[in-house]
């Protein structure tokens, strides 16, 4: 299964992983799920440490740099940004329109990609396959 971690689900990965559903930690840890992330993602958990609401922990280490080692730490892939992702963001049925959101549920309809996240928003969106971190329940895209 190819997952798309929601930003929440990496930092959680690293900082916080008993928050995650013994499922979605299974998931995580599985040797034949390919694990990727957006770097959406990378923007927005860099948001969050320039707002204080993520602290890295990382000492001495800028926070750019600090995410770099991690994501380079971490098994998991970069999807790359593409003109597909960005025009699906604009038609994706949801109900908001956070871009970081837009672009990781466009990213996972685009290339057929499980998107596991605890964001009841995007586990709303009915033309995406998710998958919440929270009680590791699944859904089909419609």
């Amino acid at each position: 299964m190819k997952l798309l971690l929601d930003t929440h689900v990496l930092l959680w990965s690293w900082l916080e992983p008993k928050r995650l559903h013994v499922n979605a930690a299974r998931a995580l840890e599985d040797p034949s799920n390919e694990l990727w992330f957006s770097p959406i993602s990378a923007w927005e958990i860099l948001i969050l440490v320039e707002k204080g609401r993520v602290v890295p922990g990382c000492g001495e280490e800028s926070a750019p740099k600090w995410l770099c080692r991690l994501l380079d730490e971490t098994p998991v892939r970069e999807l790359p940004l593409d003109l597909e992702t960005a025009v699906r963001s604009r038609a994706i049925p949801l109900a908001h329109q956070d871009p970081a959101d837009r672009f990781l549920a466009a990213a996972a309809e685009a290339h057929d990609f499980v998107l596991l996240t605890a964001d009841a928003r995007l586990l709303a969106c009915p033309s995406i396959r998710r998958m919440s971190c929270e009680t590791g329940e699944t859904w089909e895209a419609f």
